[in-house]
């Protein structure tokens, strides 16, 4: 599946599947290109149950929208999603690989050069770059150093997602070579037109 990074939608578990289903479409419609579905404290049922449910709205309705499980390896091999994404502190991304078929993309959340050069060199397809800005949405989510997300872009070939607080009006920082998307949550979640709020984004990250 061709993967277009450009407006990369963080699920957010407090909101209900009903629900969640309506806002991820109205989402893709406004201009999401990938969802990830994020569940930090569902145990492995409701998870499992959840991302099913998710996977069969896009293949029905949005099929040319890839669907990411967040840590959950075995998740993400149970629906057939078209990815997973992992962080620093989950199995690494070179048992992962030994894991998913090689279809599988694979992303891993980084914050630092040497964690990004691991990542990469270990077959990563994508970083997850951040925290850029203070965020709300991810327990104690490491703040970015001044210039860091430049230098993880110049330093990796692999593309690049940045994320944490970004907002429609704050884009600038993260428009450097090699970024190639935005990663949001509650920007678009929680919008009270998701549809309106994801074209907003795509239109201010000009994608």
């Amino acid at each position: 599946m061709n993967m277009d990074y450009s407006l990369y939608l963080v699920t957010d578990e407090s909101v209900p599947t009903d629900q969640l289903l309506r806002v991820v479409g109205e989402a893709v419609e406004g201009g999401v290109t990938l969802v990830q579905l994020r569940e930090k404290r569902s145990e492995g049922k409701i998870f499992y149950e959840k991302a099913l449910k998710l996977k069969q709205f896009l293949k029905e309705n949005y099929a040319h929208i890839p669907l990411i499980i967040n840590d959950r390896v075995d998740i993400a091999l149970a629906v057939e999603a078209d990815g997973v994404h992992i962080g620093q502190k989950d199995i690494p991304v070179t048992a992962v690989r030994k894991i998913v078929p090689e279809s599988m993309i694979v992303g891993v959340s980084v914050s630092n050069v040497t964690e990004a050069k691991e990542a990469a060199k270990n077959g990563a397809d994508y970083l997850g770059v951040g925290s850029v800005y203070p965020t709300t949405t991810k327990d104690n989510a490491e703040h970015l150093s001044e210039g860091m997300l430049e230098e993880i872009a110049k330093t990796v070939t692999i593309p690049v997602v940045a994320i944490g607080g970004l907002k429609v009006d704050n884009l600038e920082k993260v428009r450097c070579e090699n970024v190639h998307g935005i990663a949001v949550v509650s920007g678009i979640i929680h919008a009270k037109n998701p549809k309106e709020a994801a074209g907003a984004y795509r239109k201010s990250w000009g994608a």
